[in-house]
Formats: structure tokens, C-alpha cells, sequence
């Protein structure tokens, strides 16, 4: 496995992990990539198959993705971390290759959760199925990408760590600031019921 295919792979598994390891046990099956051995067994392909069916479709009812995303919070990380330690082709330490491997996917993860946790205060359920829609779109064309050009995927996975990076920060600025004012609503409310609390008129 390329170093490109690897780092893109990380990356992309903190939004479709099981998606991404299924795709890179085909891809070493069909002499596509050099992937570890351990991703081709037909039993564990199909397992993550079947797990990313599940999370296809979990991924687009809101609520219910946020909590998959709370899930996953620390496997994602630890798939990352897999795919680039394991990688054939790569020369770093094992553990400097899994802590990278982390980070990447964790950033990925992360701008995925906080942008769904967005998304998800509105009270119509087609924005969540265009945002998953256009996450599933990116990771297929990502792993695309770093299956027949690995050094360009390479570069295109370094600006998605820093435009993800900068999309977590965002939304978690804006989630705390509308959290703040829900806050503010709802002692502006108890405020009213108690001031409507006065004595009894004589």
C-alpha cells in the first residue's frame, strides 16, 4: 500500500470506517493496492460490509447519527491508526505511523460530528440525507483517487485535514454559542413563571 493510499485511507476512515476498510480488503483481493493480508480475508470483508449497510443507512436519521458518531468516537481513531501503521509501504516506527494514522481520522471524525450536531437542530430530516450523501460521495472519491494516484491523494488529504480542522472549530464555536442563548432562553422563561409567582391579592 502506497503511502498516498495510506494517509487518504486514514483520513477517510473517520467518516466511513467500516466503508473504507472493506473497500481496502477488495482493493488487496483484486491486486488493486498491497493491503495486509489480514483486510482480505473474505469472513472480515464481509463483516464490514455489513457494518457499513448499517451505518448507510443509521448515518441519515438525524439524532440517531450523532449518537453512531459518539460510538465511534474512538474506533474511528484506532482504524486510522491500523491502516497506516499496517501499511506495506511505509517506513516509521509502528507507533509514530499509528499516532499519525489517529490524528488524521480523528480529524475527519471530528468535522463529521460536530457538523452533524449542527445539522441536526433542524427539523427537517433532508439536509441530514444531502450532508451524509456528500460524505459518503467524498470518502468514494477520496479512496478512488488514492487507489490509481496515491501522491495525489496524498496532497488532497493534507487540505482536507486543514479544511476539517478549521470546520470543526467553526461549528464548535457555533454549537457553544447556540447552546449559550438556549441557555439564556430558558432562564428568561423560569425567570417569568417565577415572577408571575406574587402573593394572592387581598
Amino acid at each position: 500500500m502506497d503511502v498516498g493510499t495510506a494517509v487518504a485511507s486514514a483520513w477517510s476512515a473517520g467518516i466511513s470506517m467500516y466503508g473504507v476498510l472493506a473497500f481496502l480488503g477488495i482493493a488487496g483481493r483484486l491486486e488493486w493496492i498491497t493491503a495486509p493480508e489480514t483486510l482480505e480475508q473474505p469472513w472480515l470483508i464481509g463483516v464490514f460490509l455489513t457494518l457499513f449497510a448499517f451505518e448507510f443507512v443509521v448515518d441519515k436519521i438525524a439524532f440517531l447519527d450523532s449518537g453512531w458518531d459518539a460510538v465511534h468516537t474512538f474506533l474511528r481513531p484506532i482504524a486510522g491508526g491500523y491502516i497506516t501503521a499496517v501499511a506495506p509501504d511505509q517506513d516509521l516506527p509502528l507507533w509514530v505511523a499509528a499516532i499519525i494514522g489517529g490524528a488524521l481520522a480523528f480529524t475527519a471524525h471530528s468535522a463529521k460530528a460536530s457538523t452533524r450536531a449542527l445539522v441536526n437542530t433542524s427539523p427537517e430530516p433532508v439536509s441530514n440525507v444531502l450532508v451524509s450523501g456528500a460524505e459518503d460521495g467524498l470518502v468514494a472519491a477520496l479512496m478512488a483517487l488514492a487507489v490509481a494516484y496515491p501522491s495525489v491523494a496524498f496532497g488532497v488529504t493534507i487540505l482536507l485535514v486543514v479544511l476539517s480542522s478549521i470546520v470543526t472549530v467553526v461549528m464548535a464555536r457555533f454549537i457553544l454559542k447556540l447552546w449559550r442563548r438556549y441557555q439564556a432562553w430558558r432562564l428568561r422563561r423560569a425567570s417569568r413563571r417565577i415572577g408571575g409567582l406574587g402573593p394572592a391579592p387581598p
